[in-house]
């Protein structure tokens, strides 16, 4: 190993072990600081500035933030190795959007691959092809989210348009190991079986792509805007029926894509 890289340094929020979603088997995930898209429904609120934060919580203050080597987070990482050898499992990074601190996070990727470790990446695609590239050979799985395939509405909700997400998906179906894409349904913005359909109609046009994941809206998040003193935006809305996910899910199954329900 080219023992430099372990010296790179990143900005992460938490590392959360034993985990069985987000990639096979069980991982460690890694969430990094910083994200392109201000999503209404985001989970993670504090994900999304690079800056470190306070939050409060019931009795007290929280930093969430620190500068960490690739060093020191893959000697967390390694502590559980045996159980990745064991389920499958390995590293999944998520944030934030990792693509936006390329250097940290394809050295801590290498890393791990030169330690045998499984790798994983959620992400919103929102970056230059060329920082895509970068991710490619140290990646076995791109977990990536398809929200929508209109353009106008997805910037209404997130801030951003679609078109490099979807322009950076075909490069991500044709140079990657595996990709499976994933949609957050959110009532109001993605959850008819028009767009639902749509969206599983583009990811079965991407080379290599069999799956596709649906990630029902839950308002786990909500009490962190309010320790970050921010606005929750999505309001009372509830989230969806199990019966409405199920015909979601068929709607997928028709266009020839293997669906999950969840992580």
């Amino acid at each position: 190993m080219d023992t430099s890289i372990l010296s790179v340094t990143g900005r992460i929020f938490d590392i959360q072990r034993f985990s069985t979603h987000d990639g096979p088997g069980v991982r460690t995930i890694v969430f990094l600081k910083g994200c392109p898209l201000r999503c209404r429904w985001c989970c993670n609120p504090e994900s999304q500035s690079y800056e470190i934060q306070q939050m409060k919580q019931k009795s007290s203050v929280k930093t969430v933030g620190k500068d960490i080597s690739v060093g020191e987070v893959l000697e967390e990482i390694l502590r559980d190795r045996p159980y990745y050898r064991r389920s499958g499992g390995g590293l999944t990074l998520s944030g934030g959007e990792s693509l936006l601190q390329p250097d940290f996070a394809v050295a801590l990727l290498t890393a791990c691959h030169e330690n045998g470790i499984n790798t994983a990446m959620e992400t919103t695609g929102f970056a230059d092809p060329a920082v895509i590239e970068r991710f490619i050979p140290h990646l076995d799985l791109f977990l990536m989210d398809i929200k929508h395939t209109n353009s106008r509405k997805h910037e209404e909700f997130t801030t951003k348009p679609n078109e490099k997400i979807l322009a950076n998906a075909q490069l991500i179906a044709e140079k990657a190991k595996k990709l499976i894409i994933r949609v957050p349904v959110i009532p109001g913005f993605n959850d008819t079986e028009q767009e639902i359909g749509d969206i599983a109609a583009f990811a079965a046009s991407l080379p290599n792509v069999k799956e596709i994941h649906l990630l029902p809206y839950h308002r786990m998040g909500k009490d962190k805007y309010d320790g970050l003193n921010r606005p929750y935006l999505m309001g009372d809305v509830p989230p969806p029926s199990a019966e409405h996910m199920q015909r979601l899910l068929q709607v997928c199954e028709q266009h020839g894509l293997t669906t999950h329900l969840g992580g």
